[in-house]
């Protein structure tokens, strides 16, 4: 029971934490490019993974790896962060924090399509249930959001939302071969080559950093998003003796997020908003459920 109160604790810093990264993402955009956003963010994520690794003596484990598994992260890094948040940070760059935060949501149905299609398995019928009510919710966000505060959304920034969704599941897949290697030194290699990868991109992208608020909105970023939660999250996976409840606290996130958005943005959240983002976690959840109870009969 001890455990599972503090897989709960560590749950929750996960979930507080990913809530209000949508604000700062938008925070951070008023003072850097979505590249400047990410080449701040992605080096203060490193620096908690390297601290990470250290607090858990986990520095053996990189030595053990081959040049194939170096040669691996190499490739898993271009995909995230530097693809995956590219994408995400211009996508919440050109829409409304509301819009794109429940977009990216959608990842998981889209993870679906993607393993069926990959392992050349068929859906289980009920899937389709589940995968109809979040498609639903997502086309209600786009389409009757479509023109918040009387301006139409730009295309080009729904297109990126939808293809962030479809990069991060994409990323979860390339995770499942990583399952010999520790998460947090596995963690640490991807965003090692990120940051060389970024690093090297200032040889053609020009960069300005002189913005103390833009400076501390993308740490802040590189701390809540992309590392501190990811680590809490797995020490709640790996404490718990029930998964799936840690599991459904990410449903949490979501809508405490708009909460914030709202308060801190000032963004007006709109009915269409809030009836789409029920339906997507509706649709995943339900898919969730349906799963185990197939899986206990």
């Amino acid at each position: 029971m001890q455990e599972n109160n503090k897989a709960i604790a560590c749950a929750a810093v996960a979930v507080l934490s990913w809530s209000t990264v949508a604000t700062m993402f938008k925070t951070a955009l008023k003072f850097y490019s979505h590249y400047e956003m990410l080449l701040v963010a992605t080096l203060s994520a490193l620096a908690v993974f390297a601290v990470a690794l250290t607090l858990k003596s986990g520095w053996g484990e990189l030595r053990r790896l081959s040049k194939k598994d170096w040669s691996w992260f190499a490739f898993v890094g271009l995909v995230n962060p530097v693809a995956y948040y590219l994408v995400l940070f211009k996508a919440y760059d050109l829409l409304p924090a509301q819009i794109a935060q429940p977009i990216n949501y959608f990842w998981p149905i889209i993870l679906l399509v993607l393993l069926a299609a990959i392992e050349k398995k068929p859906i289980a019928p009920f899937k389709y249930v589940g995968m109809a009510f979040s498609l639903g919710g997502v086309a209600l966000i786009s389409l009757g959001s479509g023109s918040l505060g009387g301006a139409a959304l730009p295309l080009s920034g729904l297109a990126l939302a939808f293809l962030s969704a479809f990069l991060w599941a994409f990323y979860w897949i390339l995770n499942r071969r990583n399952k010999r290697i520790d998460e947090t030194a596995a963690l640490f290699l991807s965003f090692l080559f990120g940051s060389i990868y970024l690093l090297g991109g200032l040889l053609f992208v020009p960069v300005s950093l002189a913005s103390t608020s833009g400076f501390l909105s993308s740490v802040y970023v590189g701390l809540f998003e992309m590392g501190i939660p990811f680590i809490f999250f797995g020490m709640a996976i790996r404490k718990t003796t029930n998964p799936a409840l840690v599991n459904q606290l990410c449903y949490l996130s979501p809508f405490l997020s708009l909460f914030l958005i709202h308060i801190f943005l000032g963004e007006q959240i709109y009915p269409t908003t809030y009836a789409g983002l029920l339906m997507i976690v509706f649709g995943i959840a339900f898919n969730e459920w349906r799963a185990r109870r197939k899986s206990l009969a």
